[in-house]
């Protein structure tokens, strides 16, 4: 659509041939060759602007960016920061005497934030927050060495199996004997578990034992699957009702917590052979995956 510019036209020539001509109506100045001179230059030199804009016309929209059609040039950087991984230790601590033995487990790690470690005969607890380290206990040299230790979950009581067969119960705050397990294996205790007042023990002799720590005559169930070897892992799962073993004979079981008698070893769930060397190293979402 356009829109016409009526400031240089002359409306009166315009109205008399358009209108006047066709009636009939004669030009007045039509014998006037000075008025067809004039009339003849003026038309000529507004011919041209008949049709034109007052302003320039908007610049069309597009309906959908350009941007928008095609994929940029180059991609915005990620603002994430990078995560820095170290690749130095933080703290190294000596640790003078520990029993060189892949199966054993000699560390373990508190809710309270102590670290606990067998060196020999000894256990050392250390604390990072202020880095002291105390001297738990140290064992005769005829029942260690120490070849197990396991924190419950209050952080404060620690257990510590011996190369006897036996399991110590200590208090770590006031640093008390507070009871000893007897009876359970036939040799070294290599792995503990504890599953509230249960602990969990894993022997060379390839049986695995619930023990009450509460009562004085503390077995109250059995597990026997794995051959006469090394028990060296146990987990319990985060539900409390499955126990995970690993042993150096490759096999990973899965148990059920269950009121069986200590008399009768109790029947594995699930049995794993995939393993090509010993299992130790055991996770608790791993077991809670199960059910």
């Amino acid at each position: 659509m356009f829109i016409p510019n009526r400031v240089a036209l002359d409306l009166d020539y315009v109205h008399y041939m358009v209108i006047g001509r066709r009636k009939g109506i004669v030009n007045p100045w039509a014998a006037s060759s000075t008025y067809q001179k004039l009339l003849t230059e003026t038309f000529n030199m507004n011919r041209a602007r008949i049709f034109t804009f007052q302003n320039k016309p908007p610049t069309p929209v597009e309906a959908i960016p350009r941007r928008l059609l095609s994929p940029p040039l180059h991609k915005a950087k990620s603002t994430k920061p990078c995560r820095r991984i170290p690749k130095d230790p933080e703290r190294t601590l000596d640790a003078p005497g520990i029993v060189d033995n892949f199966y054993l487990n000699l560390l373990d790690w508190s809710s309270s934030n102590i670290i606990a470690i067998a060196l020999g005969n000894s256990v050392y607890l250390w604390n990072p927050s202020d880095r002291s380290i105390v001297e738990l206990v140290t064992i005769d040299d005829e029942d260690g060495p120490i070849t197990s230790i396991s924190w419950a979950l209050d952080g404060q009581h620690i257990a510590v199996g011996l190369n006897n067969s036996w399991v110590q119960l200590w208090d770590s705050v006031s640093v008390r004997l507070k009871g000893t397990l007897r009876g359970g294996h036939h040799g070294r205790v290599g792995s503990l578990a504890r599953n509230k007042h249960i602990l969990t023990t894993g022997g060379m002799d390839g049986r695995i034992i619930n023990n009450d720590v509460r009562v004085r005559y503390h077995i109250v169930g059995t597990y026997k699957g794995h051959r006469a070897e090394d028990v060296c892992g146990l987990k319990w799962s985060p539900s409390d009702q499955h126990l995970a073993s690993g042993g150096n004979d490759h096999v990973l079981f899965i148990w059920d917590r269950s009121t069986a008698s200590s008399s009768s070893p109790r029947e594995w769930l699930q049995r794993l052979e995939d393993h090509t060397a010993a299992v130790k190293s055991i996770s608790r979402e791993f077991v809670g995956l199960w059910w």
